[in-house]
């Protein structure tokens, strides 16, 4: 698995919204807007209300291949963005966890095989 740097640590712990990709029974991308949870051991956990009913949920079954994006706006004059864009293996899982009550039993673990990040210098 790759790591993420420490400055893409800081920078996904200040973030709550993201935008995940994963791929229908068709081939076609799909992306979902999305909050996620930075881990401890390098993972990104998804939460959501059911969860489990979702055409995403649908397509990681089918296919594990995902991607998330999470990238703001720093100022538009000048311009510049930053970001982080994580591809990589999705892990479906069920049952009781931390991320709260209003959460679905379902979560989906993000295993990153690649990241890219842009903007995060100082």
């Amino acid at each position: 698995m790759t790591e993420f740097s420490e400055a893409e640590r800081a920078y996904l712990k200040s973030q709550r919204l993201g935008r995940m990709a994963s791929v229908d029974a068709a081939g076609q991308p799909q992306a979902n807007p999305v909050g996620f949870f930075p881990q401890d051991d390098g993972t990104i956990l998804i939460g959501g209300y059911a969860l489990g009913t979702t055409k995403k949920w649908r397509n990681l079954q089918k296919n594990p291949k995902v991607s998330l994006v999470v990238d703001d706006i720093v100022s538009e004059r000048p311009w510049k963005v930053r970001g982080v864009d994580i591809r990589g293996e999705a892990e479906l899982l069920t049952g009781p966890h931390e991320l709260g009550p209003h959460f679905s039993e379902e979560l989906i673990r993000i295993h990153p095989r690649r990241i890219h990040s842009w903007g995060l210098e100082q």
